[in-house]
């Protein structure tokens, strides 16, 4: 029997999912998952709700799905001790660090392959069935006839996204919140870059829209279909949304799910009119319909983008005009009516009014507020409503931290709204479970051998998309060059078109990150000709590389799309036959470092110019989109290229670390990478990276991206507060003290 899969965010949309009818749900904790900014469950809430959802039979997965950094893998360690003792019933993971622990500490534990992790075809879900990953999330951007090839082909246990919000961005590969300012979608802090309003420059003038914000996924008319093609589980997204959301979706799959082998249109349609009241974006099959992979290509963006759709959720309901603290009696009696172990961020309110909208929201309805600075979205019920006739003001509760200009929108009429059965216990204090102190055993990233690395030398490596630039960067004398492999230059490499002036030898194949079902196939008969003919050097960014290529006699270098933040994530890499790393575009100074001790630093490539592809999107472009630079409302200036091999946004300014080549050397990492990948090469750009790199200058108007400071971080933030607290509790202390020292003297 299929599987419905809910979302959790909170206790509320816990209950709503499983009294509508859902088989398991997912959830996170305050920790390692990709949606930090919902409320997620504390540690005695998460115990509790094991236990009472086994009684009824039903199924708990846990989200730990962000990658993280060489310091936090001991928290990692301890936090999936933890869960290994709870004991749901599987884990959601993206970073390999994860499935190596795993391996090594709790070989018991079932791992699901989360979307994130980049998975789309049967080449990747062979590697990952090998490695024992029970089940394989499967990425948004697949068609139907893709889904059924992979399950055809490897018989796997797969679960799709049936409804909810897409990101634009190829699963997994998105950087354009993280190198907005560290926020990383790999790291649960997604600033949602694509839900925001751009300033294009078009012919005849300026355009303004949200060009990047995608329709919401609903496929409930493609259950039956889905079924059919042997789909095991179906995932409803909005971890972040209401209970009264969660529940009239669940409730809608549900009826299709049990009602379509009596009378099909009947239950899809009587499906639809459940679904009425998701007061969400407007609505896209996304990759479903289209008779090939070209015509996809060519038509998927008319499904999903829409730039005069704006970036909210639900009805609009105007903005902030005004706010005031909200009344004592109000929140003491909000506390009085709530459960023992209600979170009591739901007191932590005030009152404010809204012009604008077209509708005025009651007490029950759900609302969701939007930041105008985009960093932060948070979904509320509201409690109570006060209306001042006389100034024309409509008062409704909101959170703190709110204020005018921020936006609201309606997610659901207290109308749709229900009362369903509690599913934890009233008193939760018998549930004592957390993460304990304890000690990660040390694991050493595998010492160099001699010759091991005769392939990949010391100097500078630069990475170019087309042919032309191949002969362009020969001034920057490059000890190799590396090929992006893509429709243009993957023609003229295998049909031997073009004399290039370096050996294969001294030519590395980069492969593109995203690998479809329905791209595999010609790219494995593509490789396979391509070893044939003597290029035996590699870069894989996709899981799927790996499983194609590990019976040939080549190398494999690791590229910046297979997430390295950490050593383990390394190991488990260096078990599928790899033994060199070229560091991911967000990584840190520091956390590269502590990834790689002094010994091993010759296993890695270390990026010091690109333009990265902050979006990568498996389409071009509709034709309206007649434009090639963008800019946001801080003036931050981007570009997009649309071609047959997608669409990519990339920053007008480049990511430039040329000046510190001569400290990256200095501590051991003598091979350097120049990434003209996605950009024309121009001789101004050559002779200004060597300038730089010679005259150790700063290339002017470049980003760092998260060199230097790292990833955005609350728990560090907080840290730092809470520090710096202490350090001013203790000077008024030494002040106090010194002035009492005084008087006696």
């Amino acid at each position: 029997m299929v599987e419905l899969l809910a979302p959790a965010g909170n206790i509320e949309s816990l209950e709503a999912a499983i009294g509508e009818g859902a088989d398991a749900v997912y959830l996170g904790l305050k920790s390692f998952n990709a949606r930090l900014r919902t409320t997620n469950f504390a540690w005695n809430q998460f115990e509790a709700a094991v236990e009472s959802l086994h009684r009824q039979n039903k199924k708990i997965y846990v989200a730990v799905n962000t990658v993280c950094e060489e310091r936090e893998t001991e928290r990692l360690y301890r936090f999936l001790s933890f869960l290994h003792d709870v004991g749901p019933d599987a884990l959601i993971v993206q970073d390999y660090a994860i499935m190596r622990m795993c391996q090594e500490f709790f070989p018991d534990m079932e791992l699901h392959a989360s979307t994130q992790m980049n998975i789309e075809s049967s080449n990747a879900v062979k590697l990952l069935q090998d490695c024992g990953v029970k089940r394989m999330v499967l990425a948004r951007e697949l068609g139907l006839d893709e889904i059924k090839k992979i399950k055809t082909e490897t018989g796997a246990d797969l679960e799709t996204f049936v409804h909810g919000a897409l990101c634009v961005s190829e699963s997994g590969l998105c950087m354009f919140s993280s190198f907005l300012g560290g926020k990383s979608a790999n790291r649960g802090m997604c600033a949602q870059a694509c839900r925001r309003y751009y300033t294009a420059e078009v012919p005849g003038g300026i355009r303004q829209g949200y060009y990047f914000s995608p329709c919401d996924l609903e496929l409930i008319d493609q259950i039956p279909n889905l079924i059919e093609a042997g789909v095991n589980s179906f995932k409803i997204e909005g971890r972040m949304k209401s209970a009264e959301y969660v529940g009239s979706v669940v409730a809608a799959y549900r009826f299709v799910i049990d009602n379509y082998l009596e009378d099909r249109k009947g239950a899809i349609k009587a499906g639809k009119r459940m679904l009425a009241a998701d007061f969400a974006r407007s609505k896209t099959t996304y990759w479903y319909g289209f008779k090939d992979f070209e015509d996809g290509v060519n038509n998927a963006a008319s499904k999903i983008l829409n730039p005069d759709q704006a970036g909210g959720t639900g009805i609009y309901l105007g903005k902030i005009a005004g706010t005031k603290p909200a009344p004592k009696e109000l929140i003491m009696a909000l506390r009085e009516a709530a459960a023992p172990n209600a979170d009591p961020e739901q007191f932590n309110i005030q009152m404010g009014y809204l012009k604008g909208g077209s509708y005025d929201p009651d007490p029950g309805d759900s609302i969701r507020l939007h930041k105008s600075d985009d960093t932060g979205r948070v979904s509320h019920k509201i409690r109570s409503v006060e209306n001042d006739d006389e100034a024309g003001k409509r008062w409704i509760d909101i959170p703190k931290g709110f204020t005018m200009g921020d936006e609201v929108y309606l997610l659901q009429m207290k109308s749709g709204s229900k009362r369903y059965n509690r599913i934890l216990p009233n008193d939760i204090s018998k549930y004592r479970k957390q993460p304990k102190d304890e000690i990660l055993p040390i694991l050493d990233v595998t010492p160099v051998q001699p010759k091991e690395l005769n392939y990949f030398p010391e100097g500078v490596y630069v990475q170019v998309s087309s042919i032309p630039d191949v002969f362009a960067v020969q001034g920057l004398n490059p000890v190799r060059v590396i090929i992006e492999y893509n429709s243009e230059t993957s023609y003229d490499l295998l049909n031997h078109k073009t004399v290039i002036p370096f050996s294969k030898k001294q030519t590395y194949i980069s492969l593109d990150p995203f690998c479809s079902a329905a791209q595999e196939d010609r790219l494995k008969e593509e490789l396979d000709k391509l070893v044939a003919d003597g290029y035996f050097n590699f870069v894989v960014n996709n899981i799927a590389h790996i499983q194609m290529l590990k019976s040939a006699k080549v190398n494999m270098i690791a590229g910046p799309y297979l997430y390295t933040f950490n050593r383990w994530a390394v190991s488990w890499l260096e078990n599928q036959n790899i033994g060199a790393f070229i560091m991911p575009y967000e990584n840190s100074r520091r956390n590269l470092e502590a990834t790689f001790d002094q010994n091993v630093r010759s296993r890695v490539l270390v990026p010091v110019f690109a333009y990265p592809a902050l979006f990568r999107m498996r389409f071009k472009l509709p034709e309206d989109y007649d434009f090639t630079y963008f800019e946001d409302k801080e003036k931050k200036v981007f570009k997009v290229n649309s071609t047959a091999d997608g669409s990519f946004v990339m920053p007008e300014e480049p990511f430039a670390i040329t000046d510190k080549v001569n400290y990256i050397k200095q501590a051991g990492f003598n091979k350097i990478l120049i990434d003209f990948s996605k950009t024309k090469v121009t001789r101004n750009q050559i002779k200004t990276i060597s300038s730089s790199m010679l005259k150790a200058q700063p290339i002017p108007d470049c980003s760092r991206f998260n060199w230097k400071d790292g990833f955005y971080s609350p728990q560090q933030i907080e840290e730092y507060k809470a520090a710096n607290e202490r350090a001013a509790a203790r000077a008024a202390t030494q002040n106090r003290t010194g002035k009492r020292s005084g008087k006696r003297r």
